[in-house]
């Protein structure tokens, strides 16, 4: 396959992760800060965001198993959790993010618990995602400046 072909075959792939709402604008804004001297940052963050994410999950899962349920706490670490799923872009799970925390705020166990089960849910499918992306991306290789002038 030719370096332009894997060049499209990424832009694709970047616009279906748009088209199916699990990304916004943010991974795009990600992307304009990644430059020649950091080729790689988007998924350096994205990297680190799953890395510390897997933290937060568990605080969260320990917390939602405590009986009665903090929601205070769930709360305030669901807000860390959407601050971390919005500096990726992460759109789905940060809905799914807003909509737990909106059954802390009515006191709803059971809708903290389905809520929570569908945001790590959109988190895992996300992720596949990603990493099939960035697999893509590592293989095209970085796009040469002069690709992109029409001449041949």
């Amino acid at each position: 396959m030719d370096r332009n072909q894997s060049h499209r075959q990424v832009a694709a792939m970047k616009q279906s992760l748009f088209d199916q709402g699990l990304l916004d604008e943010q991974f795009t804004q990600l992307e304009e800060l990644q430059d020649d001297a950091n080729p790689n940052f988007v998924e350096e963050v994205v990297t680190l965001h799953y890395r510390d994410s897997s933290r937060l999950i568990s605080n969260i899962e320990q917390a939602l198993e405590r009986n009665p349920p903090d929601f205070n706490k769930l709360d305030t670490l669901m807000h860390q959790f959407i601050g971390s799923s919005s500096s990726i872009g992460a759109k789905k799970v940060k809905a799914e993010c807003n909509m737990f925390r909106g059954y802390c705020n009515a006191g709803n166990a059971e809708g903290c618990m389905k809520s929570f089960q569908q945001m790590k849910k959109e988190y895992a499918a996300l992720r596949k995602k990603l990493e099939a992306y960035f697999q893509l991306v590592r293989q095209a290789g970085p796009l040469e400046r002069a690709c992109r002038s029409n001449s041949k």
